[in-house]
């Protein structure tokens, strides 16, 4: 199971599914300190919790929709073997039975909510407010339905979950940080050092001579796991997606003219005018006001009059389609510059408008976006090609046809792929340029073997991917024939890291006795550089992180060697100065750190408190009705 779990973690989907599924399950870990719960006791139920059952059903359903929740975080979907290898299974267990414990305690201390206390939680929910910013039934029944809850089951729900807070807060809401804790954070996150340090490479070391055939073979013979060829996958792909499939030359010009026509305005800039208005509560008073621009009173000074600021009249650069009002958009971009029109009876009143600056718009024609329209009108109807073929792979498949066989006979192109490794790259070290960037092609491949039947992955834009194994190449150690080469180059970077290492010790044991960092700079024609406000995991300009990391491991006007962050460099420091930071308990910094650090222990202690319940209340889980919804097998 831990060999599972390391060897899942260890790639990119399974270090984001560890950190997701850590981010949701705050508590749950508590019930595994119970050594000997696993135990069957009924077929029907997956766990039993003092006098609740946790029924196979209440789980899978459970289980299901907490693993699309997070597949949807991921954006890809997580397997039942993934799940199972990354411990998700007993992850999301772990979580319904603290919930299902809680819940349990409830009952016990006889602990209710009335309906009008559920209620108004629902309604003060802003996810089911409606436009007018009030709750709404409908998007309240929309949400929960999508959610896959019935409304007696939403609002039993939100019953059990806040009985459970409840009891969450009773036990943990007073808690308060240590001041003492937070002096120490402030501390380590805000301190700040100086320090001089030199920048030594291989030109510091000399001349390197070629290594003999006796270096090598020793060197060889005892880094073998480093030359050892990979294992290699064959595969072929066959890849359906609207690009691929799309025949733009099949589009007429009569089809795309419509669509042109339909979406002209999308293919161009449209007119933006700056438009000042006035809104007059009656057209008697507007044509009042209109009688006086026209006598020579500017719009701004018959706004002025009115008690208007600037910011009332500016409605901002507006292109038609912007302006609500059909009749003061119409009127407005008929207007000249500076023009004041006649009063224009609106939708919400009688206004006056002026323009003072237009903004001429841009149309591209239909010869300049044909191509582009042609490519997009032949994709959208090749998605509906995919599904015919999808069927039509399948039917071939089902028959024992290989995919090879398939594209051939569906006239699809085919990629073959001849030797791939874990990394995505041939033997000769270079990238496979064939594979789609997305989903995780060479995961899949691996997963996989010779001769299995595999799902077809999904693509972007609506494709998908179907791929067969059709050889494997394992993994085996080379002869030295085969990289010496690698070994040489190999050997000879270590070499060069033996004697920088060597030199900086040294260096660092001068200083030790009483050297300066000039004495040494100077005697090996290297150049001093100061670096000041470091701060622990910070950037801090040309720095290396490494450099910076040593330095707060080490002591004010004492010296360190480091290696740098490219091979071959090695940097000697001296901490030149150490800041403290002052601790100020009543600053934003300091109380958002309180704030963070009572939720962390809010959740040991309500953690170490469930696990009490559960083991005061008992809990019994059934692994093979579990084993029934995760797909695992006794032994997992």
């Amino acid at each position: 199971m831990l060999r599972g779990i390391h060897k899942a973690s260890s790639t990119w989907l399974g270090k984001a599914v560890m950190a997701v599924v850590m981010g949701f399950l705050v508590i749950s870990f508590a019930i595994w300190g119970i050594g000997d719960m696993f135990r069957g006791f009924g077929v029907n139920s997956v766990a039993k919790i003092g006098g609740t059952e946790i029924s196979i059903e209440q789980y899978r359903q459970y289980y299901t929709e907490k693993l699309q929740e997070l597949s949807q975080r991921l954006r890809r979907p997580i397997s039942p073997d993934q799940a199972r290898a990354l411990g998700i299974d007993r992850q999301l267990l772990g979580q319904l039975i603290a919930e299902t414990t809680l819940n349990e305690q409830a009952r016990q201390l006889r602990l209710g909510l009335s309906d009008d206390s559920i209620a108004e939680r629902i309604k003060s929910d802003p996810n089911f407010r409606g436009p007018d910013g009030k709750f709404s039934p409908s998007r309240f029944a929309e949400i929960i339905r999508q959610a896959g809850f019935t409304e007696q089951r939403y609002v039993a729900e939100q019953r059990n979950v806040m009985l459970r807070r409840q009891i969450a807060q009773t036990v943990s809401g007073e808690l308060k940080v240590p001041q003492t804790t937070l002096a120490a954070i402030n501390q380590f996150q805000n301190e700040k050092r100086a320090i001089d340090y030199v920048a030594l490479t291989a030109a510091q070391t000399g001349t390197v001579p070629a290594p003999t055939p006796d270096d090598l073979n020793k060197y060889f013979d005892a880094h073998k796991v480093l030359f050892r060829a990979p294992e290699y996958r064959k595969a072929t792909l066959l890849a359906l997606t609207p690009a691929e499939l799309a025949k733009p030359d099949a589009v007429s010009d009569a089809d795309a003219k419509a669509y042109y026509d339909a979406r002209k305005e999308t293919y161009g800039t449209p007119e933006k005018r700056d438009l000042h208005q006035i809104v007059f509560p009656s057209p008697e008073e507007a044509a009042a006001a209109h009688d006086k621009i026209v006598k020579g009173m500017s719009f701004q000074d018959l706004a002025k009059e009115r008690g208007m600021k600037s910011s009332d009249v500016d409605v901002g650069v507006v292109s038609k389609a912007q302006i609500i009002d059909p009749a003061v958009a119409k009127a407005a971009f008929e207007l000249k510059p500076n023009e004041v029109s006649a009063p224009v009876k609106g939708t919400f009143g009688t206004v006056l408008l002026q323009v003072t600056k237009i903004e001429p718009g841009s149309q591209k024609t239909y010869a300049d976006v044909a191509a582009d329209i042609k490519r997009s009108l032949a994709e959208s109807r090749a998605k509906t090609t995919i599904d015919n073929l999808r069927d039509k792979i399948e039917d071939e498949r089902a028959a024992g046809s290989t995919l090879a066989e398939t594209a051939k006979k569906l006239n699809l192109k085919a990629i073959m792929i001849d030797a791939v490794d874990r990394a995505g790259r041939s033997p000769d070290g270079k990238p496979v340029a064939d594979l789609p960037k997305t989903p995780d092609v060479i995961g899949s491949v691996f997963a996989s073997d010779v001769g299995v039947d595999n799902e077809p992955l999904r693509l972007p834009n609506d494709g998908i991917l179907y791929y067969d194994v059709t050889g494997i190449t394992p993994s085996r150690e080379r002869k030295l024939d085969e990289v010496k080469d690698q070994v040489e180059t190999r050997w000879r970077d270590d070499e060069i890291a033996k004697r920088l290492k060597a030199k900086t010790d040294k260096m660092v044991a001068d200083l030790k006795a009483g050297a300066t960092l000039i004495q040494i700079s100077t005697d090996n024609n290297l150049k001093i550089e100061t670096a000041v406000d470091l701060q622990r995991g910070k950037q801090a300009g040309a720095v290396p992180a490494p450099v910076i990391e040593a330095a707060f491991k080490t002591a004010k006007d004492a010296a360190a060697a480091t290696d740098g962050v490219k091979p071959g460099e090695r940097y000697v420091l001296v901490v030149t100065d150490v800041t403290d930071p002052k601790f100020d308990a009543a600053s934003a910094q300091a109380k958002a750190m309180a704030a963070q650090m009572q939720n962390s222990y809010a959740d040991d202690i309500i953690g170490q408190y469930i696990a009490q319940l559960e083991n005061d209340i008992g809990v019994s889980i059934n692994q093979t009705a579990l084993n029934q919804v995760t797909g695992g097998s006794t032994g997992n």
